[in-house]
């Protein structure tokens, strides 16, 4: 008697990605046009929980927690990308085959992608590393500055303020965890 074997699906294509797409701030009149750009990414129409902005008048934000192919968070980012009067910050969580990733974009200083590990935390590639020092030469302060710019220092500053503007709002669980 002859078996057939089944085909396993690989890594890459069982392997889901997630994360949340924060909209920190954006003019209302955007704001449909975020959701569309959203819902092409993920194939799906979406509608985000829209609030008022404290931080600057006349602005909205939203959380949306999303899921997709690895690679969506690029995807969202760049759908993103025409949009210079948003703030906005894209994370997607590490997969069993692929890294994660962190997209920041501020209307002053535009986009910074970077590379995170399984805790969330910024990884810095040995070329950037290189570039930074290349740059700083023997000037400790000009290093300090280059990795900062490589951490997205500048990017989270710009953004602090706008993320504290959910404090206010619910946590939502996503998981439940028995002890």
């Amino acid at each position: 008697m002859a078996t057939t074997a089944q085909p396993q699906p690989s890594l890459a294509s069982a392997a889901r990605a997630r994360g949340v797409l924060f909209v920190h701030s954006s003019p209302r009149a955007i704001c449909p046009h975020l959701e569309w750009a959203v819902g092409g990414v993920l194939g799906r129409a979406v509608n985000f929980e829209w609030a008022p902005q404290p931080v600057l008048r006349g602005t909205m934000r939203a959380e949306f927690y999303w899921e997709g192919d690895p690679g969506t968070g690029a995807a969202l980012a760049s759908a993103l990308r025409g949009w210079d009067d948003v703030r906005y910050e894209i994370t997607q969580d590490p997969t069993a085959s692929t890294d994660g990733a962190r997209y920041l974009h501020t209307p002053t200083l535009g986009i910074h992608v970077a590379q995170t590990d399984t805790a969330g935390n910024i990884v810095i590639s040995e070329d950037r590393m290189r570039y930074a020092m290349e740059l700083a030469g023997s000037d400790a302060l000009a290093l300090h500055r280059e990795l900062h710019a490589a951490l997205g220092q500048p990017w989270d500053d710009e953004l602090e303020a706008f993320r504290h503007a959910s404090d206010d709002n619910p946590v939502i669980w996503l998981h439940s965890f028995a002890g």
